[in-house]
């Protein structure tokens, strides 16, 4: 399959160059670049399918439900999953400014990235699943979606497993296989559309709503969120929001929503510490605080929160907070002193004493 997937990308490739070697001002020094690069793929796809007829493509039985979707007013791109298999954070493949793709049933990974290839150079959802599908010899076991900025596109192989079948809309597409009732995706869809909030809390009332349907038949163990920026920078880590997974646990969706409601809370820890190195402390202590409302009892953030509250002049305040935090894990306490050394704390003895003494 391989081989018929790089030729695919060679002649998407070749419709790229042709464009680029008509366009205006368009050297001859550059002319030469573009044919060297063709002649390059063109000896590595010769290979590849050299080797094509013995290849031997793994096949991972991860049976699954999934969302891929597009948020219009925010520009993210997200995609979630659940499934009664080890680490499926494998399924969902998310680029900001590309797309979204998840690739399950009898799943053949290198959908995920190769779609958001053919996504990337200008191919629409559909045409590049259409193309993917076509070069894919067992294509009949496989389930696959994409979304791209326009539209959304999925795919269900007739030899999927019963309950098999998505339900999808411009921006999004809901998909599952294995389930115990065939309500599952028509409930997540449902679920997506009429869920108010950002496009994490859409993702994962549909997981919710296709785990009351009866979700997978053989039941629960992994779980997988990723959500990237609207505003690319082309730094991958930057530029996903959220990128959480359960690889094993008998509540799969409870541990990841708990973990996307601590995501938010350190998403405002950071933004008090770009606030506090931008000296404006205020606009600091009030991201400290929502973090520390999202996530009562967690003392990494509580203590964070009392160091904001010191630096901010509200040394009363902070006081009981750091006594809480001490009293759980007197680690804490040691750790004080070394953030005045830091620059983290006022080098005032009498401030430190005092928390130091709580």
């Amino acid at each position: 399959m391989l081989g018929y997937l790089l030729l695919i990308k060679l002649k998407w490739s070749f419709d790229l160059a042709r464009h680029l070697w008509m366009g205006a001002g368009v050297g001859k020094g550059t002319r030469m670049k573009i044919l060297v690069s063709m002649m390059v793929c063109l000896a590595v796809l010769l290979s590849v399918a050299a080797a094509d007829e013995n290849e031997y493509t793994p096949i991972y039985p991860v049976n699954t439900y999934s969302i891929v979707a597009y948020d219009t007013a925010t520009g993210q791109f997200g995609a979630a999953v659940q499934s009664h298999w080890f680490r499926v954070f494998d399924v969902i493949w998310v680029e900001a400014g590309v797309g979204a793709v998840a690739t399950q049933s009898l799943a053949d990974f290198s959908y995920g990235p190769l779609g958001l290839d053919m996504m990337r150079l200008g191919r629409s959802p559909e045409d590049a699943l259409r193309g993917l599908v076509e070069a894919d010899e067992n294509h009949s076991v496989r389930q696959v979606a994409m979304v791209d900025k326009n539209s959304s596109a999925v795919y269900t192989g007739d030899k999927c497993i019963a309950f098999a079948g998505d339900k999808s809309g411009r921006h999004f597409s809901c998909q599952a296989n294995l389930m115990r009732d065939s309500t599952v995706w028509g409930a997540m869809a449902k679920a997506y559309e009429t869920t108010h909030g950002d496009l994490a809390a859409r993702m994962m009332a549909a997981l919710e709503a296709a785990q009351k349907e009866g979700g997978d038949i053989r039941g629960k163990q992994s779980a997988a969120m990723v959500v990237v920026t609207g505003n690319p920078t082309g730094v991958s880590y930057k530029d996903r929001i959220i990128d959480i997974r359960v690889d094993d646990s008998p509540e799969p969706l409870v541990e990841l929503k708990r973990l996307l409601n601590l995501s938010r809370a350190y998403e405002y820890m950071n933004q008090g510490d770009e606030y506090m190195a931008d000296n404006d402390m205020a606009a600091a202590q009030t991201a400290y605080q929502k973090a520390a409302e999202l996530a009562p009892g967690n003392l990494e953030i509580m203590f964070w929160h009392a160091v904001g509250l010191v630096n901010t002049g509200e040394v009363e305040q902070s006081l009981q907070i750091f006594k809480h935090v001490f009293d759980q894990d007197e680690s804490w306490r040691t750790l004080v002193p070394r953030l005045v050394e830091a620059g983290q704390l006022p080098d005032d003895k009498r401030v430190i004493d005092e928390i130091t003494s709580q």
